[in-house]
């Protein structure tokens, strides 16, 4: 069973910065995929981050050159580094692992960051 923690949420003003970090409970080497989701309040789920072992990261459109996404194997982490904050970026933010293509999601428990003055 994988098991993933998120840590590193918070309130932040706009303009700010947070690291989010996500701690598996497996060896991330070859993992298929790692990503990070995130949940406003009164809408879906949607994907914010995407590393895959066989392409470059892709980033949704609403924060790309805002937010890097980076693995750590070595540590077993997948961290998502994000600037320039807005207020529309708050959210309950979700780790997500895919060991091979096809299988099973893997969902952390949530870390909420909140951007607000």
């Amino acid at each position: 069973q994988v098991q993933l923690v998120e840590s590193g949420g918070g309130l932040v003003q706009p303009g700010g910065s947070l690291r989010l970090s996500c701690a598996a409970s497996v060896n991330i080497r070859s993992t298929f995929k790692m990503a990070w989701y995130r949940q406003a309040p009164g809408k879906q789920r949607e994907w914010v981050a995407i590393s895959t072992n066989i392409d470059t990261p892709d980033y949704a459109d609403s924060v790309k050159g805002r937010f890097t996404i980076s693995r750590d194997s070595t540590k077993n982490t997948v961290d998502l580094q994000m600037n320039n904050l807005k207020p529309e970026d708050t959210a309950v933010y979700y780790c997500n692992l895919r060991q091979t293509y096809g299988a099973v999601d893997y969902w952390g428990q949530g870390t909420q960051v909140t951007v607000s003055s």
